[in-house]
């Protein structure tokens, strides 16, 4: 993941090209999991702050080390 993070809010789809998941499918099972970064909802839709992304991949990379 780039070390510089989009200004706005991402989307699901953002998070799929970022890690390169297979499809946003896994995006939504993080979050019935409560496994990925934690998001919010604007009506329908999903998004995510860039922060709370940065700061989920921090913690990930915390408990692998």
């Amino acid at each position: 993941m780039a070390s510089e993070l989009p200004d706005g809010f991402l989307t699901p789809d953002d998070l799929v090209v970022m890690f390169k998941l297979p499809s946003v499918e896994t995006v939504y099972q993080w979050r019935r999991k409560r496994t990925g970064p934690r998001g919010f909802r604007v009506g329908r839709h999903l998004r995510f702050d860039p922060e709370a992304v940065r700061a989920w991949v921090d913690s990930q990379m915390g408990e692998a080390a």
